[in-house]
């Protein structure tokens, strides 16, 4: 890269020496002398005066280097003035066009019928969605693991090691594989308390029956109650960040009574997932 032009230009002092030349006539002779012609002297042309060269004008300090300094170093760097100039119009152009405006924040819903308006459009403004989860089981043991979600009806959950449990979904129904126990047990997708994150479109009045929502801070919580889960009613708790517009957790109670909380982080709606994580192996023998 060219190095940049120092602020302060050398400017060399131009020198001019005038030297001026008189011509000289030797002096006659007598009379009775025969005249001498003396050959002429070559005439000695008297030098024009130099041109004035004019300096440029001082400068202030906040501008580009001088005229006199860009033509010294036009071979080597273009001049700071050019790029000045080339991007005046660039910033005119982004002074023209209007600046997006940024994304105005919701304020607290009025109601609490609002606010649960709010959770069914989030669950249904988008088609896939990945991230982090962090799981409690009802003995407190944790898991954590990756989520994938390919609306509608496929889903995968990802456990990392030590646990040896993966859960897949593919449009039809769900599985549940321990590589550990060699296991894989299949149920149906409506058969699962989980069904609201694949629904193509989701009214969580109608799915199940919402039991009673709060609001605590910026946290949107609302219980359902879903009664064809397998084995019985399942309670369901969905924790929503109104100002983040994320959903931060549930919590299920499965009809035997045990608890399970995920908590969800680092969620990406715009990714797409790999079609190859929710493919379902039915004649796999682990």
């Amino acid at each position: 890269m060219l190095e940049r032009l120092t602020t302060t230009a050398r400017i060399a002092a131009v020198a001019t020496t005038v030297i001026g030349c008189a011509f000289a006539a030797g002096p006659l002779a007598a009379q009775q002398q025969p005249l001498e012609i003396q050959p002429p002297k070559p005439a000695i042309a008297r030098p024009a005066p130099p041109r004035r060269i004019p300096l440029p004008p001082r400068r202030p300090d906040d501008l580009g280097v001088p005229r006199t300094a860009v033509a010294d170093a036009s071979s080597t760097q273009p001049a700071p003035a050019t790029v000045a100039s080339a991007a005046a119009p660039a910033a005119a152009r982004e002074t023209a066009q209007p600046a997006a405006a940024p994304k105005a924040k919701l304020g607290p819903p009025a109601t609490q019928e609002e606010a649960i308006e709010r959770l069914n459009t989030y669950l249904n403004g988008f088609t896939t969605l990945q991230g982090n989860f962090i799981q409690f089981a009802a003995n407190g043991r944790r898991l954590e693991g990756r989520i994938s979600i390919q609306r509608p009806g496929k889903m995968r959950f990802e456990y990392e090691p030590p646990a040896t449990v993966e859960v897949i979904a593919d449009g039809t129904s769900v599985a549940v594989r321990d590589k550990r126990l060699a296991t894989q047990d299949i149920y149906s997708i409506g058969q699962t308390p989980l069904k609201f994150l694949v629904r193509e479109r989701m009214d969580l009045a109608r799915e199940g029956t919402i039991t009673g929502a709060s609001i605590d801070g910026d946290i949107l919580s609302v219980r359902l109650e879903d009664r064809s889960t397998l084995g019985g009613t399942s309670k369901i708790t969905l924790k929503f960040d109104l100002v983040a517009n994320e959903l931060r957790q549930w919590v299920v109670v499965d009809p035997q009574g045990y608890e399970t909380s995920v908590s969800l982080y680092n969620l990406d709606t715009r990714r797409r997932p790999d079609p190859k994580q929710f493919v379902i192996d039915y004649q796999r023998t682990l």
